[in-house]
C-alpha cells in the first residue's frame, strides 16, 4: 500500500513539473553584461558643452576649407566656443580624440549579446512586427520590447531585437501584437530593411529565435536598454554631409 502511495505521489510530483510553463526572461538579459561598463568622458558634459564641442569640432573643419576672407567670422564664432569650453575646464582636443574610440565602446554595447544563452531555450514577451517570408514559405517576425519602436519611436539597439523564424506555427500579422514565445535562441547577427507604416527601416537584430510556441496575450512586462551610440558626435561619419552650427 505504501509503495503505490509512492508511486501516486511520484507521478503527480513529475506531471506538475512537466507542465510547469517557463516565466519570461528579462529583455536585459540578453545583453552581455560585461561590455556595458565602459569609459564614456560624453557622459560628464552637459548637453550645451556637448553641443558646443559638435561646434568646436564643425567649425575647426569648416575654417581649414574656407576662403581667406571667410576666416575672420568663422575664428571669432570658434574661439568663442573654444574659450566657454576652456573655462569649464575641458580638454577640448582630448575629446574630439576619443570620439572613435568611444563609438566603438558603445557599439558593442548595442550589439554584443549574452553568450551563455546563445543555443538555449527561452520565453520572452515583447512586441511583434512582421516580416516578409522567405521563397519556401518560412514566417519571420520581428520581437522587440516596446510598441512603436522602428515606427512612432527609434529602433532599439540590436541585442534588444529578435528576428523569429517559424516553420510550422502561424506568427501574428499586425504589427505590435503583444505575445510570449519561446524557442531556440541563437547568436546570429541579421540585418535587412522593410517596410514599417510610413517608410522602409533597417532591422538590425543580435538573435534569431526558432519558434516552438507562442501565445497572444494583452500586456506584455517589457524592459528597454537606454539607446547606447545616439549620439551625432559620436555616429557622424568622416564622409558625412555635417549640420552647420550656429
Amino acid at each position: 500500500m505504501k509503495g503505490l502511495l509512492f508511486f501516486v505521489l511520484s507521478l503527480a510530483m513529475s506531471v506538475t513539473v512537466t507542465n510547469v510553463i517557463a516565466a519570461p526572461i528579462p529583455w536585459l538579459d540578453l545583453v552581455d553584461e560585461a561590455s556595458q561598463t565602459y569609459e564614456d568622458p560624453y557622459r560628464d558634459l552637459t548637453q550645451k558643452q556637448l553641443k558646443d564641442l559638435i561646434a568646436v569640432f564643425q567649425l575647426r573643419q569648416r575654417f581649414e576649407r574656407a576662403k581667406e576672407e571667410d576666416r575672420d567670422a568663422i575664428q571669432s564664432r570658434l574661439s568663442k566656443r573654444e574659450a566657454e569650453l576652456k573655462d569649464a575646464g575641458i580638454d577640448i582636443d582630448w575629446l574630439i580624440a576619443q570620439r572613435w574610440t568611444v563609438a566603438e565602446r558603445r557599439r558593442k554595447a548595442a550589439t554584443i549579446g549574452n553568450q551563455s544563452l546563445d543555443g538555449t531555450q527561452i520565453t520572452i514577451a515583447g512586441y511583434t512586427i512582421p516580416a516578409p517570408a522567405d521563397e519556401d514559405g518560412v514566417q519571420y517576425v520581428y520581437l522587440v520590447p516596446e510598441r512603436g519602436m522602428c515606427s512612432h519611436m527609434p529602433p532599439p539597439n540590436p541585442n534588444q531585437m529578435i528576428r523569429i523564424r517559424s516553420v510550422d506555427t502561424q506568427l501574428p500579422q499586425l504589427i505590435y501584437t503583444p505575445v510570449k514565445v519561446t524557442g531556440q535562441l541563437a547568436i546570429s547577427p541579421s540585418a535587412e530593411k522593410i517596410h514599417i507604416v510610413d517608410g522602409l527601416q533597417e532591422m538590425k537584430a543580435t538573435f534569431a529565435l526558432d519558434l516552438k510556441s507562442v501565445e497572444v496575450f494583452g500586456n506584455a512586462d517589457v524592459v528597454n536598454l537606454p539607446n547606447h551610440g545616439s549620439n551625432p558626435f559620436l555616429k557622424r561619419r568622416p564622409d558625412a554631409k555635417q549640420a552647420q552650427p550656429e
